[in-house]
């Protein structure tokens, strides 16, 4: 793999920027380069599996744990197109990606926070719709990022992978060219966020990239050409064993990477060809898990020894996992929930959801919430010692987006047939 860095004095700058805002440093000591913060709410979900980017809501969130099409329903709201990408909220907005199938058109939907009320819609491609050749692929399937100022938006288009940012306001700012891409399965890579960047993938059998782009300008600040191999995995920024890595599964390798200049940390053969989960961590190892050509889930030690601590041979292909104290917890595609011990990789328990899985589950208080590709979400508890499932909620016929967690809030992505069309809604659950 090899690392290409921008040599302009701009990339200089935006990374000392970066340094400076890492280390809470007045922006005016950054030079040249203001630095560029991040802001965004206590109760905000600004970008794909949470703050902290693991998939835990804070416990103080405290949702309601029950809900039906009539009960517990703050506000439900009509989306057009189709996506399989989770609400970003921030503030009074609640962000999408959505893609009409039909009119070929990939958009930016932005809803009131409050009401569900459409507050403005922003078309980022018009045209070039790549055929898909997984039917539970979707044309929008990421989960926007928001650093405050700004969304960031991943869409394959005309066989390229762009990176647009778009306002608070929808007003398109910049977009730039991730990767040209092959499609095998689809695409579905979402932007993470880490000092004045935003770190977006493609990973394709025509060889991709990881890219660092400056968020004000969408320039180029640095970049990781990857193996010629298909995947669909999303940036991961984490802090494990004592550093911040950008951790990457996938095309056999685990790679970690310095989020502010794309510089090789340590890389290793600890992950099969093909995989969508995120990766996570227990503070010391970091997991993996994929579906093709094998099924598993793997214990990486992060500190650079490359060692394989355990393997499992489990098939949690597409639903990411989580993690709490050192207790890995699991989703296996086919509808089993499973608890292992992270240090050594023995199972706990396992308990039977029911369903396929897509959706990944997310974690709030003491209580897990994962939903199946038909719109149930079980709800049982993160306890090592047993399986206790504590209820069941049906809503809609069909979800793959992923649950977000906020303000006391849960925001749900479901569709159902009526009259022989899909249709796509938002529901706000949460106490009235």
């Amino acid at each position: 793999m090899m690392t290409k860095l921008i040599t302009k004095q701009y990339s200089f700058y935006a990374l000392l920027a970066g340094v400076v805002f890492l280390l809470g440093m007045p922006a005016a000591e950054a030079g040249p380069a203001k630095v560029d913060r991040i802001t965004v709410g206590t109760k905000d979900w600004p970008w794909w599996r949470g703050p902290a980017g693991n998939g835990i809501a804070a416990a103080e969130q405290n949702p309601p744990l029950s809900w039906s099409d009539s009960e517990n329903i703050v506000w439900s709201a009509p989306l057009p197109g189709r996506g399989h990408g989770s609400a970003t909220v921030v503030g009074d907005q609640v962000v999408l990606a959505t893609a009409d199938e039909v009119r070929e058109i990939q958009s930016v939907l932005c809803l009131s926070r409050h009401t569900g009320e459409l507050l403005w819609k922003r078309a980022i491609h018009v045209g070039g719709l790549e055929k898909k050749s997984n039917e539970k692929a979707s044309q929008a399937s990421c989960t926007l990022a928001c650093d405050g100022k700004r969304f960031f938006v991943n869409f394959l288009n005309k066989g390229v992978v762009y990176t647009t940012a778009v306002s608070r306001e929808g007003e398109k700012l910049w977009q730039t060219k991730v990767s040209e891409y092959v499609t095998h399965q689809g695409f579905s890579s979402s932007p993470a966020l880490y000092g004045p960047l935003v770190i977006v993938s493609a990973d394709t059998k025509r060889g991709g990239a990881i890219c660092g782009l400056n968020r004000a300008s969408g320039e180029e600040v640095w970049r990781v050409e990857r193996p010629k191999l298909p995947n669909y995995v999303s940036p991961s920024i984490l802090r494990v064993a004592g550093r911040t890595q950008l951790l990457f599964s996938g095309c056999d390798l685990v790679t970690s990477l310095d989020p502010l200049t794309g510089t090789k940390l340590w890389e290793t053969k600890g992950a099969t060809t093909e995989c969508v989960t995120t990766m996570v961590t227990d503070g010391q190892r970091v997991f993996t898990s994929g579906g093709y050509p094998r099924n598993h889930v793997s214990a990486i030690v992060a500190d650079g020894s490359r060692e394989v601590a355990w393997n499992q041979s489990v098939r949690v292909y597409v639903p990411s996992m989580l993690v709490r104290d050192r207790y890995l917890y699991v989703v296996a595609d086919a509808g089993i929930a499973v608890c292992f011990n992270s240090e050594d990789g023995s199972s706990l328990w396992r308990g039977r959801l029911g369903g396929t899985f897509s959706s990944s589950p997310v974690m709030v208080g003491d209580h897990i919430l994962a939903t199946n590709e038909r719109g149930a979400t079980f709800v049982y508890k993160a306890n090592p010692a047993a399986f206790e499932l504590v209820g069941q909620n049906q809503l809609g016929e069909e979800v793959f987006a992923t649950p977000t967690v906020c303000g006391g809030r849960i925001y749900l992505r479901s569709a159902s047939r009526e009259g022989g069309r899909r249709r796509e809604t938002l529901y706000c659950i949460g106490r009235k």
